[in-house]
């Protein structure tokens, strides 16, 4: 995925972390600008959808993060409160990016985001075209 298809920004912190910031879930800007760098993204493999972040911070399952979404050719950003439901660690075998799945909660609002975009995919969802986790 070029970094132009899809951005994510974690912002930094100032100073020693405290046990408060580290209670907070991360906030994690994700721009998809094209489709095929949201179909690399994209977890099916998660009931109510999720998505791949790049992202060298270090995680652990079930941790929440807080996903401000942005879809191709759509001005709108969607909040997603997620948790980490897949981890690629540095190094990991075939190539693939170090990152973290993120798994959408089960609400209507996302259940609706979830839909918007598998209809954006269409039928490349069932590509056999490799993708960044699965």
């Amino acid at each position: 995925m070029s970094d132009a298809a899809a951005r994510s920004t974690v912002p930094g912190t100032i100073g020693p972390a405290t046990s408060v910031a580290a209670a907070r879930p991360s906030v994690i800007q994700l721009v998809f600008r094209e489709k095929g760098a949201l179909y690399a993204a994209y977890m099916p493999v998660f009931s109510d959808g999720g998505l791949f972040v790049p992202t060298t911070r270090e995680y652990r399952l079930g941790e929440d993060i807080y996903l401000l979404l942005s879809l191709p050719d759509d001005p709108q950003r969607y909040p997603v409160a997620g948790k980490v439901g897949w981890i690629t660690p540095a190094n990991a075998s075939g190539g693939r990016t170090q990152g973290v799945g993120v798994r959408f909660p089960t609400d209507e609002k996302t259940r609706l985001l979830k839909l918007k975009i598998e209809e954006i995919l269409g039928t490349s969802i069932s590509s056999a075209k490799p993708t960044q986790t699965i």
